[in-house]
C-alpha cells in the first residue's frame, strides 16, 4: 500500500510519525453491537496520544436520525477541545468491524479539512504488530480551527431522490446483500426492507482484506466494477445510517474517482418514508 496522508497511512507510517508536534491521533471507534462500549475500551487501551471521538455525540441532534453530521459550530468547538486544529495532521483508527474511522474522516473532509487519513488495519493491526499503547487521557491545548463546509460531499433525501429518478448518478449501498435485496428485517425498527430504486449493492466488507487493510486500487477499482458501478458517472455512497457508506467514500477517493458524496440519512431515512419508492431483489 502506498501511504497517502489524505486517505490511508499504514501502521509503519503512523510509528515513524507518532511523536510530530502536529500529528493527533483519533480513536473512532463505534459499535452496533450493545455488549461493546467504544469509549470503555478507548480508556482502557489507545495508540499514545490519541483523542476519543464520539461518533453519538458529536452529531446533529436537531436530526431524529442517528449519528448526522454535526452543524459547523459543534465540530469546530469538540474539536477545540480536543485539541485538533490548524495545521495538524489528523490520524483516525477504529476497533470496530464496520472500519468507523472512515466515517469521522468524512465528515473531516465535509468540513474541508484535508489533512487527514484513515489507519490502514486500524487498532487490531497495530496491537498485533505488538506497537505501543497506553491508558492515559492526552494533554489537551485549545487550538484555532477555521472550517469550510463542502456540500458537495453530502446528499440529502431529495436529492436522492432525484438521482434515482434520473438515474444520472450511480447510487451505491453499502449494506449486506440480504439487506439490499429486503429478504431479512432491518435491525432498525419501523424500516421497510429493501434499497433505493436504481441503486447498486457493494458490502462495505468486500472492499477490505482479511487482515483489515483495505484493497489495493486495482482490487478496489475490480470490487466496483463487479458491482456493476459505472465509474464515469458521479457517485452517492449509502448505508444503513451513514457509517459504512463512508467506506464507499474513502474507496472512491483511493482509486481517483473525483465525484462522489454520502448520503447522510441513508436507509434509516429512506426506509422510514412511506412514500419513497423501494426496490428489492438484485439491482
Amino acid at each position: 500500500m502506498s501511504d497517502d496522508p489524505k486517505t490511508l497511512v499504514s501502521t509503519e507510517w503512523l510509528a515513524a510519525h507518532l511523536n510530530d508536534p502536529d500529528l493527533r491521533v483519533i480513536d473512532a471507534s463505534w459499535h452496533l453491537d450493545p455488549a461493546r462500549n467504544a469509549q470503555a475500551e478507548y480508556q482502557a487501551a489507545h495508540i499514545p496520544g490519541a483523542r476519543f471521538f464520539d461518533l453519538d455525540e458529536i452529531s446533529d441532534h436537531r436530526s431524529l436520525l442517528p449519528h448526522m453530521a454535526p452543524p459547523v459550530e459543534k465540530f469546530v468547538s469538540r474539536m477545540r477541545a480536543m485539541g485538533i486544529g490548524d495545521g495538524h495532521q489528523v490520524v483516525i483508527y477504529d476497533n470496530s468491524p464496520l472500519h468507523s474511522a472512515a466515517r469521522v474522516w468524512w465528515t473531516f473532509r465535509l468540513m474541508g479539512k484535508t489533512d487527514v487519513a484513515v489507519l490502514d488495519g486500524g487498532f487490531a493491526k497495530w496491537q498485533a504488530e505488538g506497537r505501543p499503547v497506553e491508558d492515559m487521557p492526552p494533554i489537551l491545548r485549545d487550538r484555532h480551527m477555521t472550517v469550510q463546509r463542502q456540500a458537495a460531499l453530502v446528499r440529502d433525501v431529495t436529492q436522492v431522490a432525484a438521482a434515482s429518478k434520473l438515474g444520472d448518478h450511480e447510487i451505491i449501498d453499502a449494506r449486506a446483500a440480504e439487506r439490499f435485496r429486503g429478504e431479512v428485517a432491518e435491525p432498525r425498527p419501523g424500516l421497510r426492507s429493501g434499497h433505493i430504486p436504481g441503486a447498486k449493492n457493494l458490502p462495505f466488507g468486500q472492499l477490505y482484506e482479511k487482515d483489515g487493510t483495505m484493497k489495493s486500487v486495482a482490487d478496489l477499482t475490480a470490487a466496483f466494477e463487479a458491482a456493476g458501478v459505472d465509474l464515469s458517472k458521479p457517485a452517492i455512497t449509502t448505508c444503513g445510517s451513514g457509517v459504512t457508506a463512508a467506506t464507499l467514500f474513502l474507496a472512491l477517493e483511493r482509486i481517483g474517482h473525483r465525484n462522489h458524496s454520502l448520503y447522510d440519512g441513508s436507509w434509516a431515512e429512506w426506509g422510514s418514508f412511506p412514500d419513497l419508492k423501494i426496490a428489492t431483489g438484485d439491482a
